[in-house]
Formats: structure tokens, sequence, C-alpha cells
């Protein structure tokens, strides 16, 4: 169930189909000072050591439901093979808008189909290591609309580049189905992953940039109700939009992961035995700035919510959790980006043998004690204030703790959405 709130009840632009599609370059009307910004965008790593993102696709295709931010004529989309093993061949791919008459997520508005092409090709080949940008389609999207992208590979792909937690429902079926105006075809129900897919940037007349937040499952929206778009940066965008009026306002790319720390790989097992280590979540998040936050279109803002892993998992130093925050802030600012961080969240009850412990606590104190004090950043978002039980502040408050008590609910990250000063990201 979504959380009821005043600013939630967002005006979503009516649909505009145009008819066709064109190419960069095409030479349209007005389309000489429009600009591009990312509208969507998720972080993405490599395939699990087993399981089906390991055996990868083979004569399949997959429906991706997604929620861009901003609105505007024409839209591209970001294919990713960054962390692959070999080259991988898309074969076809389509947009389109849902279905809004039919239950059924996997179903597409028929009159809102169009197709991908890739340097005027229907299919194009990402080569290990690759990004795939397609070219422009014209398709107007509103404020909040959603989107389905769906993807064929008719021969293996070998391990995906997937993001490992959508906590929306995506969908997989054999053959070409990319056209299929039902998800009769797409019998598979995947709540795990956009596979291959990083990104979706948007053309508008009047673009105000992008945010892009750096993250770990809180920024995830783990444990936030599925389907929903729930997650902090998903409401911090309600916000912005019903708060803009006429006037632009910035996109929200959520590059949150699950279980991404500062300092150590995904694969790295956690010191107390409670984490064994997964692909999924990813390399240290320095070395996701390149991909995840720089290479995105019309970055203007970055927030930085990450460390609370590097505390529990891995045991880290306050002076190691400070020392990456401001190394990500020192290469933010040295590209011209407004950096804001965000403090550590409480965890006390979260399982585990020594998931918790008081020494741990007094880490996650002094990182929060120089974030309070330090001048460095462009901004702190007291995510801790907001989300601490006043009566025992190691400890999220009981009504909005998810049950895992590291993980707020639906209600808890409206509140960190709403703590948020929309001056600083503006």
């Amino acid at each position: 169930m979504s959380i009821s709130s005043s600013w939630r009840a967002v005006a979503v632009t009516a649909a505009l189909t145009l008819a066709g599609s064109s190419l960069a370059g095409s030479g349209l009307a007005g389309h000489n000072d429009a600009e591009w910004v990312g509208t969507w965008a998720t972080a993405v790593t490599h395939g699990d050591a087993t399981g089906s993102t390991n055996l990868g696709l083979t004569d399949q295709s997959v429906r991706l439901n997604i929620r861009p931010t901003v609105g505007g004529n024409r839209i591209r989309v970001r294919l990713s093979n960054i962390y692959g093993e070999k080259t991988v061949t898309v074969a076809a791919a389509t947009v389109a808008k849902p279905n809004k008459a039919t239950p059924e997520l996997s179903d597409i508005d028929p009159n809102t189909l169009r197709t991908l092409t890739f340097n005027g090709s229907g299919s194009a080949s990402m080569v290990k290591g690759s990004e795939l940008l397609s070219d422009p389609v014209n398709l107007r999207i509103g404020t909040l609309d959603d989107l389905v992208v769906s993807i064929y590979f008719q021969d293996n792909t070998g391990p995906t580049t997937f993001h490992g937690s959508s906590i929306q429902d995506n969908f997989v079926g054999t053959g070409n189905r990319v056209s299929d105006p039902t998800g009769v075809n797409y019998p598979t129900t995947r709540r795990c992953c956009w596979f291959f897919l990083s990104g979706v940037d948007v053309q508008t007349d009047d673009s105000a940039g992008s945010i892009v937040v750096l993250g770990d499952s809180i920024s995830d929206g783990t444990n936030s109700t599925p389907n929903a778009n729930n997650r902090w940066p998903d409401q911090l965008a309600e916000r912005l939009a019903a708060s803009a009026g006429h006037k632009p306002f910035p996109s929200v790319l959520n590059a949150g992961l699950a279980g991404s720390r500062l300092n150590h790989e995904g694969t790295e097992p956690s010191d107390n035995g409670a984490f064994p280590g997964f692909g999924e979540v990813g390399v240290n998040s320095l070395a996701r700035l390149n991909e995840d936050v720089f290479a995105q279109t019309g970055v203007r803002t970055v927030i930085t919510e990450l460390g609370i892993n590097d505390i529990w998992m891995s045991d880290d130093s306050a002076a190691e959790i400070i020392g990456a925050l401001r190394q990500v802030n020192a290469q933010a600012k040295e590209r011209g980006i407004r950096s804001l961080v965000t403090t550590i969240t409480p965890f006390e009850g979260l399982s585990g043998t020594d998931s918790w412990t008081p020494a741990k606590e007094a880490t996650r104190q002094a990182v929060n004690s120089y974030l309070r004090s330090s001048h460095e950043f462009d901004g702190v978002l007291d995510f801790d204030k907001v989300l601490r039980d006043p009566a025992a502040p190691s400890k999220l408050r009981a009504d909005i703790d998810s049950g895992d008590h590291i993980h707020p609910n639906d209600a808890g990250y409206q509140q960190m959405a709403a703590s948020v000063p929309l001056n600083l990201v503006r």
C-alpha cells in the first residue's frame, strides 16, 4: 500500500503520442535548443556466481518497468554490458507506456509502442565492458510517467549486467516478444532485476539537471512496498514535481545499491559472518563514481548515503569511513557537482552476531558528529535525526521500522524524503 500524503497527489501530464521515431540529427523543429537530461537510472553490477543472472538469457525477451521522473518530447535508452564477460547482442528492443486499462504490469499500450534503433539499426552489439545508447525516439512522456522497455536477446548473453533489487515486477518470456501488446508470453515474473537497462534520458526545452543518489539499500528501497515507488528518492522526486508549479525541476536518478560499501567489494564477506558476499552488491563505492555518478546526463547534484554497511559488515573505523566520504565529495566538487551527504541511520537490533555493538555505535556517532560539524560538503541531510528513537537513539523509531531494525518502512522513507530541504537540491 502506498503512503497517503498531500504532496504525493502529483498531476501526471497527459500522454501525448507523436507518430514514428527519429534518429539523432533529424532536424525536427525546436530540437536545436533542447537539452538531454537523465530522467531514470539504476546502478548495475555483475551477475551472481550461480543462478539465472550467471547463466544469462538465450532466445528470451525481458520486459522492464520503470518510472522516469521528468518529462519531455523525446527519449533515448541506455543499455549496459559493463560487467559482462563477452559481447552481448541486442536483437530487438522497444519502448512503450504501460496499458493502464489492465491490472497486468506486463501489458503495454500499443498506440505508444516505439521500436528502438541503434545507429539506425534495429539490432546492435555491446562488446564486453561497453554501453549502448539508443537513437532518440519521438515519445512524449509526462512527469512521473511510467515506461516499459522490452529487449530480446537471441544469442546467449553470458552473465548479465543487471540491478538486483528492483522492488518492481519485471518479466521474462521465450522468443522475440518485444512488440507483444500483452504480457501473456512473459510467464516469468522477476521482482529482483532490471537486466542490462541502466538509464533513460529525456529531451526537454527547459532542464534543471539531475540529482544522483549514490547510496546503499536504504536508498534502493529495501523493504518498501513492491511496485509502489516508495523509495525515498522516488518520494523526493514527487516532492520536487509537486512544488515546481510551471518551473523545471531536477530529475532524481537512484544509484542506490543494496549492500554497497565505501571501502569494500560486494563479493567480500562481512567480518561477522552475517553476509557471505555477492556479485550483485557491486564494487566499492569509490569505484562506482565514474559509472553511477559522473557519467549521468545533466548531473548537477550528488547525494551520498553510504557508510552503514562499512560499519556493521566490516567494522571499519570512523576515520576510514570519513576518508572515503571526503574523497567522494572532493571528486564531485572537482567536476563542478554540488555534493550533499547524509548522516548514518541507527541499526541496533539488526540480526546476526556482532552486527551491532556499542563500539560500532560509537563509530556511527563519530562519523555523524564529523558530518554535522564539517563545512566541506555543500549540505548535510540528517537522516539519523529523522529516523532515530528519541528514547533510544541507537535504534530506529518503532513506527517507521520495517522490522529488520535497519531499513525504514514506507512511512520512514516518506519522512526521509520530506526532510530534504528543497533549496539544497533545486
